[in-house]
Formats: structure tokens, C-alpha cells, sequence
């Protein structure tokens, strides 16, 4: 199954889709401004184009596991983008994939796919 990620970010939003067997993670691109009207319709065509069968987004807890304001900030995006897709929303634990894909928004979201279908393969 196709698994797209979202990276999340109040200025940028890094978008990684995987290949059509859930195995390999590559970035697509970015969508400034996610959160209001025309950067949320931008990225829903991305969503469209891609046709994933799950939609992963980055969770950014704090490093005790906690939800921080940017949590909650990505929990409300996360309950919007859940009402504008077909396609079940789910999040994951980001706390480190960020940093690893560095400046790259479109490279974290891999960084955070690729951590996320390791994660789903091994619960099999």
C-alpha cells in the first residue's frame, strides 16, 4: 500500500510518498504555509495526485513524550486534514527524524516515511 508522509510545519510542510508496496521512501515536495486556505488546498491536490492509501503526519512530541505546543498545533491540522480526505490520517512519533533530514522538509518527511514503514513492517 501506498503511505504518503507530511511533515508538518507552521511555515513549510514536507510531503514523502513511498512506493506502491510500502517499502521505499522518497520527498515530493513542499507546501508553504499548510495551515491556511490556499497552502491546505495546495497540498490536498498533492494528496490527490499521489492517491495514498494512508496519510502519515510527523507528531513532534517533546523529548519526554509529551505534546508541546507544536503538537497541539499539528493535532488540529491533523483533525482538518482527517475531515478533507478519503484516505485514513495517522501520526507518528518525529521527535528525531527532523533533525535528520536538516533543512530539506521534503527530506525529513522521507527521513520520518521511511522511520514509519520500518516501524509498521516489524509490528507484522
Amino acid at each position: 500500500m501506498k503511505v504518503l508522509a507530511l511533515d508538518y510545519g507552521s511555515a513549510r510542510t514536507g510531503v514523502a510518498v513511498s512506493d506502491p508496496t510500502g517499502t521505499l521512501a522518497r520527498p515530493v515536495t513542499t507546501v508553504e504555509r499548510a495551515a491556511t486556505d490556499a497552502g491546505f488546498a495546495k497540498l490536498l491536490g498533492v494528496i490527490a495526485a499521489e492517491e495514498p492509501g494512508v496519510v502519515v503526519v510527523g507528531l513532534p512530541l517533546t523529548l519526554r513524550g509529551e505534546h508541546g505546543e507544536q503538537a497541539r498545533e499539528t493535532s488540529v491540522f491533523v483533525e482538518r486534514l482527517r475531515a478533507a480526505v478519503d484516505a485514513p490520517v495517522e501520526t507518528y512519533d518525529e521527535r528525531f527524524t527532523s533533525v535528520l533530514g536538516g533543512d530539506d522538509d521534503a527530506r525529513a518527511a522521507a527521513h520520518l516515511l521511511s522511520s514509519y514503514l520500518e516501524w509498521r513492517s516489524a509490528r507484522r
